[in-house]
């Protein structure tokens, strides 16, 4: 059971291996981009691409889809990002487990955006657990894990593949294990669980009093979606690319940004550069998105846009 590209690899991972997939289950296809096109799931694709029957149910837990999965008695389930909850009924049906893949070191950053939370909260570790299943969200007892360091440059895109890659290994290494039955299910510590709700599109506003390493971090977390961005003249500014000034780096006058100009303040913008202060001194944009809608280097977009040293970024839209 999976939906997005995060749990094809999974999907693959299981085909490749001495399992056997009796059916893969995904949500339903949607319209998908500009022209509201119809478009099925990568997991649909995937599993097409494998040869595997696919189920789109609008909703798992009606008598219907039960009874096609319980015909199919099944020793497992296998649940990465699927998207919809789970009933008591539907997790008791597995001979053995149903099996999750969560994208942290369990019990930290139980939810929806686990991989954001670790980038922009810049944690040195993250990893991936494997868990059976149960009623509440994220706390069932953890089968394996494995950790992955966090790169000091790590976007959203990177970890997220790698962390699907790995996901693909170990759950083809915690199906090896409960098939020689070797694998003692281990219960979180419930006390130190620590929450990665579902983004919305008002997480990815740049707080421009925060630290230079929080804000980059920030815009690393949350491209491609729900996007960082600030407000200039009114309007969103998508950001989605920066990288701090050093001290030594982005003297003006002698005095560094911060001294000088408020958090949010242009420092400066020539040479294809546009400087901001932060709380704690000033960071580089190198890639934002201005009124017509295009992905722009700062360069790029200084050629239609006309910022001039002291204009002010807001964390508002008046």
């Amino acid at each position: 059971m999976g939906t997005p590209d995060f749990s094809v690899q999974a999907l693959k991972a299981i085909a490749d291996s001495d399992n056997t997939i009796s059916l893969v289950i995904t949500q339903p296809d949607r319209p998908k981009g500009r022209g509201r096109k119809t478009t099925p799931t990568p997991v649909k694709k995937a599993a097409q691409d494998l040869s595997i029957e696919v189920l789109q149910p609008k909703d798992i837990n009606t008598p219907e889809v039960i009874n096609i999965i319980k015909s199919l008695k099944p020793d497992l389930f296998v649940v990465v990002a699927f998207g919809q909850k789970l009933s008591k009924e539907i997790l008791s049906i597995p001979a053995i487990y149903p099996v999750n893949i969560h994208a942290s070191l369990l019990p930290y950053y139980r939810g929806s955006a686990p991989i954001q939370a670790a980038i922009s909260n810049m944690d040195k570790i993250t990893g991936i657990t494997t868990m059976v299943m149960g009623e509440a969200l994220d706390t069932g007892d953890i089968l394996l894990l494995t950790k992955t360091d966090i790169a000091p440059d790590e976007t959203f895109e990177t970890l997220h593949d790698r962390l699907s890659k790995i996901g693909g290994d170990l759950i083809c290494a915690t199906l090896d294990a409960l098939s020689k039955n070797s694998l003692i299910p281990t219960p979180q510590n419930h006390e130190i669980a620590t929450y990665a709700p579902m983004l919305k599109k008002s997480d990815g506003m740049i707080l421009w009093e925060e630290t230079s390493e929080k804000i980059c971090a920030k815009v690393r977390a949350m491209t491609p979606w729900p996007g960082a961005f600030t407000y200039w003249n009114g309007k969103a500014l998508k950001i989605f690319k920066t990288e701090i000034i050093q001290p030594n780096k982005c003297q003006i006058e002698t005095e560094s940004p911060a001294h000088i100009f408020s958090p949010g303040t242009i420092t400066e913008h020539q040479y294809g550069e546009i400087r901001v202060a932060t709380g704690n001194g000033a960071i580089r944009i190198l890639e934002l998105m201005g009124k017509s809608g295009k992905h722009l280097k700062a360069e790029e977009f200084l050629r239609g846009h006309k910022l001039e040293r002291g204009t002010q970024f807001n964390n508002n839209d008046s």
